[in-house]
C-alpha cells in the first residue's frame, strides 16, 4: 500500500476541509452530551433531595408510636438495689420498696464421674421425665442423731463442731439438745443455717412393752423408801413399812398424772409432758424444747419394785434421754459440717442437705415431658445433650470440681427463676422392664421423696414490699404490683423508685421534628429555587414533583387533626410550631411547655396514629395509610373463640395412667395437616386426682418442643361440674385440639366419646362497614374508609361494643407521605429511574452518531481525495501546456 498525503499535488488542504465539515456533522453530539449532563445533574439533586427526605423521616420515628408520648421515667435512689421501667398506665410518685430475698433458679448436682463419656448403667432403656412446680411444707437441711451418752457428763468440746466453716461456741456445759441448738442459732447470721432441737421423748420401754407394764409394786416392808423423779419433778415416793401393793405400782402413777394437782403442775413448769399409761407400759415424758430429760429413782434401804424390777431388790435406778438436732438451710443449699468431733453433736462430718417432710406439686404452666436414655446415650454427655435437646425448662452441664479422681459432676438448673421451678425427675422403665438401676440413682430426685441429687441453690421467689404491701414475684421483676411499673430487684435492701412524665424525651422528640424538616425544607430551596445574586437557579426548578412535595408538606402541616373527640390539641400551633415567612418551622418552647404541663395526653393524638375506644374490651392495635380519620361505630355479630375438648363425663375421684402411656397431640392443625402441629406425648404412670390430672396433661403438651417453637399452647382446667376441658389458648378458627391414643391409657378412658370443637374467628364491621376477622381481631375490608383499621375485640358482648376514634398526627401523616416518595415504589425512585434511562438512551444515540460520523468522514476523504487527484492531474497536464506554448513561442 502506497504513502498517502491528501492535498500534496494539488496544494488543496483535503484535512482541513473534512475537518472543518465533520466538525458541522458533529454539532448534534455536543447536544446530546449537554442534555446527558442536565439529567445526571436532576439525578444527583433527587439523590440530594431523597436523603434530606430520609432524614427527615427518621426524625419522625419517636414520634408515630402512641407510646412514645405516654413514656415515664423511673429513677431509682439505689440502683445496686433496685431498677425498674413505667409504661403509659403508671401514675406519677415515689415508691418505696424492701427487698428481702431476690429471685433465683434451682440447681441440682450429681455425684462425681470419672469421665464425662463414661459409659453409666448397662444401656436399658429408661425414660426420664422432668416436671416443674413447688414445693410445700418441711425444710431442707440435715436431721441429727440423739447425743452420745459421752456429751451428759463432759459436754461438747470447743472446736468439736463447725458449720458452714464457721466453729460453734460449745464447751463441758453443753450437754443437751436445746443448749446445741442455741450455740447454732447464735452464729446462723454467719452460717445461714439454724437449728432445732427435736423434742425429747424417754424411752418406750421405760414402762414396759407390747401392752404389759414392767413396772412392778414398790414394797418398802423391809424398812426402806423410794421415790420416782422425772425431769426432777417428784411424781412418786413411799415411806418405810408398805407392803407392795399397797403402795406405789403402775395405777399409782396413772392416778397421780391423771388428775390436776402439784405433779402434773410442777412437770407443766418444767415443759415436760406425757402421754400412755404406766398400766399397759406406754408411759413417755416428753420435752417439745429438747432438754434432757432425766428419770431417777432414789432407794434407800430394803426396796423392791420399781422401773423393770418385779420383786427383786432396786438398789437405784438413773438414765437421761436425749434429742438431737436439726440443721435448716436458710438459703436451701447443702450444709459443710465439720470440727473435730462433729459426732459429738450427732452430726456427721461432710456436706449433705435434702428435703425433709415436703411435698412437690407440679406447676401445670410449666411444660414437662419425657427423654429416652439408653445404650446410645448412656453417659454424662449423653444425658446431658438429650435434656438441652428436649428443652423442658431445665438447662443441663458437665463441670469438672478438679479432683483427682471422678471429678465431673452433671449439672441441672431451671431455665427460669421461682419457686414454681422446682425441679421433680422421675425414672421410670419401658416394656414392663424397671429403669436402669445406675440411671436411677443419678437422676432421681423428688424433694417428697428421694433425693439423688444434691440441691445447690434453692428455687426462690423475689419477696419484697412495696409501699407497706408485701408482694412476690417468681423472677427478678415485679410487675403487676403496681399498675404501669416493673421493678427490677438486684439485691437485698431498700430503695424507692420515682416515677415522672418523661417530658424531657417528648421535648426533644418535637424539637429534632422542627429541626429535620427546616434541614429539609433548606435541601428543597436548594435544589429548586432560584438565588438573585449569584443568579443561579436549583437543578429542579420548576419541578412537579418537588413542587408537589414541597404543597404536601405544607398543607399537611397547616391543616388541623380529624377524628379526636375530646382532645383540646388539634393543631401544631397549640404546642408552639409555626412556620416562618422563609418556610421554615419554629418553635415556641414555652407554649410546648405549657401544652405539656396541662393537655400531656392529649400530645400523641397531634403526631401519633390514635385510636381510642369506648368500650375497654376493644382496643385499637393497628392501621395503615388508607385508614381515614374519624369515629366509628363497632358491631359486633360473633365472638371469636377458642378449639376445645371436654370430657364426656365428670373425671373419678382419682385416675391411673398407666406405664407407656402416648398420645398423639394435634393442635391449632391446618388443612392439610402440617407436621409442625403434631407432637407425641407421653404421661407418667401414676393415679392421679382431677386437678392433679389436669396440670399433668397441660404441662406435658406445653412441653412438646415443636409447639413451644410455634407458640402454641393449652390450659387444662377442671370444670365446675367435674368434667376435665381441654383448649387452645390461641382464638380463633385456626384454633383447634385433637388428642388420639397410642399406647397405655386410652384417650377414650379419660374423654368418653367428647368431640372437639373447633374455634371460630370474630366477626362484625367498624362504621358499618364490612371487617375481616382473624382470631380476636377485627380488621377493616379494603375500599371503605375504615380499611386497614384493627381492633382486637374481647369480652363476651354481642352487638354494639361503642366507637373507635381514629385520627392520623402530623407526624404519622409526614411518615407515610414520605414513604411515597421514598423506597422501590415511591416518587423520586421512579422519576430518578426515568431520568437514569434518558442518560442511557442519550448514550445510546450518541454511540451511533459517533459511528455514523465514522461513515461521513470516509465518505468526504473519499469524495476529498478523487478531487485532490483531480486536481493534481490537471495541474500537472497545465504544467506541461505552458512548457509547451512557451517552446512555440520561443
Amino acid at each position: 500500500m502506497g504513502i498517502s498525503s491528501p492535498g500534496i499535488g494539488s496544494n488543496l488542504d483535503v484535512n482541513g476541509i473534512i475537518s472543518k465539515l465533520m466538525a458541522v456533522e458533529a454539532a448534534p453530539v455536543a447536544s446530546i452530551d449537554k442534555k446527558s449532563a442536565s439529567y445526571l445533574a436532576k439525578v444527583t439533586a433527587f439523590g440530594t433531595l431523597s436523603g434530606a427526605l430520609s432524614t427527615f423521616q427518621s426524625s419522625l420515628s419517636s414520634l408515630t408510636s402512641l407510646s412514645s408520648f405516654q413514656a415515664f421515667t423511673a429513677t431509682s435512689s439505689n440502683s445496686d438495689i433496685l431498677s425498674g421501667t413505667a409504661t403509659s398506665k403508671a401514675q406519677a410518685g415515689t415508691y418505696k420498696v424492701d427487698i428481702s430475698q431476690v429471685a433465683q433458679a434451682q440447681t441440682l448436682a450429681s455425684g462425681g464421674y470419672s469421665k464425662p463419656t463414661s459409659t453409666i448403667g448397662l444401656g436399658g432403656k429408661t425414660t426420664i421425665n422432668i416436671s416443674l412446680g413447688t414445693v410445700a411444707g418441711g425444710s431442707f437441711g440435715l436431721t441429727g442423731a440423739a447425743l452420745g451418752t459421752g456429751v451428759l457428763t463432759g459436754g461438747i468440746t470447743p472446736g468439736a463442731l463447725s458449720i458452714n466453716n464457721t466453729a460453734i461456741a460449745t464447751d463441758s456445759g453443753t450437754r443437751s439438745a436445746k443448749l446445741l441448738a442455741d450455740a447454732i442459732n447464735a452464729k446462723s447470721a454467719t452460717t445461714g443455717v439454724s437449728a432445732k432441737a427435736e423434742a425429747t421423748r424417754t424411752a418406750e420401754t421405760l414402762f414396759g412393752a407390747a401392752g404389759a407394764t414392767s413396772y412392778g409394786a414398790v414394797d418398802t416392808s423391809g424398812g426402806g423408801t423410794y421415790s420416782l423423779s422425772i425431769a426432777g419433778v417428784e411424781i412418786a415416793s413411799q415411806a418405810a413399812g408398805v407392803a407392795a401393793g399397797a403402795g406405789v405400782d403402775a395405777a399409782a402413777i396413772d392416778s397421780v398424772l391423771g388428775g390436776s394437782n402439784s405433779v402434773t403442775q410442777a412437770l407443766a413448769n418444767a415443759n415436760i409432758t406425757f402421754s400412755g399409761s404406766a398400766a399397759d407400759g406406754t408411759l413417755r415424758f416428753s420435752n417439745a424444747d429438747g432438754s434432757n430429760i432425766a428419770v431417777v429413782e432414789t432407794v434407800s434401804g430394803g426396796v423392791t419394785g420399781g422401773i423393770g424390777n418385779s420383786g427383786t431388790a432396786n438398789t437405784g435406778y438413773s438414765s437421761t434421754a436425749t434429742s438431737s438436732v436439726s440443721l435448716l438451710s436458710s438459703t436451701g443449699t447443702q450444709i459443710t459440717v465439720g470440727g473435730s468431733n462433729p459426732a459429738a453433736a450427732g452430726l456427721t462430718a461432710g456436706l449433705g442437705g435434702t428435703y425433709q417432710g415436703a411435698a412437690f406439686t407440679q406447676d401445670g404452666s410449666r411444660s414437662s415431658g419425657n427423654i429416652v436414655i439408653d445404650s446410645t446415650n448412656n453417659t454424662l454427655q449423653g444425658i446431658r445433650d438429650a435434656i438441652n435437646k428436649a428443652n423442658f425448662g431445665v438447662t443441663a452441664s458437665i463441670i469438672s470440681d478438679g479432683s483427682a479422681t471422678n471429678p465431673n459432676h452433671l449439672v441441672l438448673t431451671s431455665s427460669a427463676t421461682g419457686a414454681n421451678s422446682n425441679m421433680r425427675i422421675t425414672v421410670s422403665g419401658s416394656g414392663g422392664d424397671p429403669a436402669d438401676a445406675a440411671i436411677e440413682a443419678l437422676l432421681a430426685y423428688d424433694p417428697g421423696g428421694v433425693q439423688n441429687l444434691s440441691q445447690k441453690t434453692a428455687a426462690q421467689d423475689t419477696l419484697a414490699n412495696v409501699n407497706g404491701i408485701a408482694v412476690t414475684s417468681h423472677s427478678t421483676s415485679i410487675s403487676g404490683a403496681v399498675e404501669g411499673l416493673t421493678f427490677a430487684a438486684q439485691k437485698v435492701g431498700s430503695a424507692s423508685l420515682t416515677v415522672a412524665k418523661d417530658t424531657a424525651t417528648l421535648t426533644s422528640s418535637i424539637n429534632g421534628f422542627v429541626k429535620a424538616y427546616n434541614e429539609l425544607s433548606t435541601q428543597i430551596k436548594s435544589v429548586s429555587g432560584y438565588d438573585p445574586e449569584t443568579k443561579q437557579a436549583g437543578q429542579l426548578l420548576g419541578d412537579s414533583t418537588v413542587q408537589n412535595l414541597q404543597a404536601s408538606l405544607r398543607r399537611q402541616l397547616t391543616g388541623s387533626i380529624s377524628g379526636l373527640s375530646g382532645s383540646k390539641l388539634t393543631t401544631l400551633s397549640q404546642v408552639g410550631i409555626a412556620f416562618q415567612k422563609d418556610g421554615t418551622l419554629t418553635l415556641d418552647s414555652a407554649k410546648l411547655q405549657k401544652a405539656i404541663t396541662n393537655n400531656f395526653g392529649d400530645i400523641a393524638g397531634l403526631f401519633a396514629a390514635v385510636g381510642r375506644s369506648t368500650d375497654a374490651e376493644v382496643s385499637f392495635t393497628g392501621s395503615t395509610s388508607a385508614t381515614k380519620a374519624g369515629d366509628y361505630l363497632v358491631q359486633v355479630t360473633r365472638l371469636a373463640s377458642q378449639g376445645t375438648l371436654t370430657s364426656a363425663a365428670a373425671l373419678p375421684g382419682s385416675t391411673t395412667i398407666a406405664d407407656d402411656t402416648v398420645w398423639t397431640v394435634k393442635l391449632n392443625d391446618s388443612v392439610p395437616t402440617t407436621s409442625s402441629n403434631t407432637a407425641s406425648i407421653r404421661l407418667t404412670a401414676g393415679t392421679y386426682t382431677p386437678q392433679d390430672l389436669a396440670t399433668l396433661l397441660q404441662a406435658s403438651i406445653n412441653g412438646a418442643s415443636n409447639f413451644k417453637d410455634a407458640g402454641s399452647t393449652v390450659e387444662v382446667t377442671v370444670n365446675d361440674d367435674g368434667t376435665l376441658k381441654v383448649n387452645s389458648t390461641k382464638y380463633g378458627s385456626k384454633s383447634n385440639i385433637a388428642l388420639t391414643s397410642d399406647t397405655g391409657t386410652s384417650v377414650a378412658s379419660i374423654f368418653g366419646g367428647a368431640t372437639a370443637t373447633d374455634g371460630v374467628d370474630v366477626a362484625g364491621t367498624i362504621g358499618g362497614f364490612s371487617a375481616t376477622g382473624d382470631g380476636q381481631t377485627l380488621t377493616g375490608g379494603p375500599g371503605a374508609p375504615v380499611e386497614g383499621l384493627k381492633l382486637e375485640v374481647k369480652g363476651d358482648t354481642l352487638g354494639s361494643r361503642g366507637t373507635i376514634g381514629f385520627s392520623q398526627g402530623y407526624a404519622y401523616q409526614m411518615d407515610t407521605l414520605a414513604k411515597s416518595f421514598l423506597g422501590a415504589n415511591g416518587i423520586i425512585t421512579g422519576r430518578t429511574k426515568g431520568m437514569n434511562d434518558t442518560v442511557k438512551d442519550l448514550a445510546k444515540q450518541k454511540d451511533a452518531f459517533n459511528a455514523k460520523l465514522v461513515d461521513i468522514e470516509a465518505r468526504y476523504r473519499k469524495q476529498y481525495s478523487a478531487l485532490d487527484t483531480a486536481l493534481s492531474s490537471m495541474s500537472t497536464t497545465a504544467a506541461f501546456l505552458t512548457q509547451q506554448f512557451a517552446k512555440m513561442n520561443a
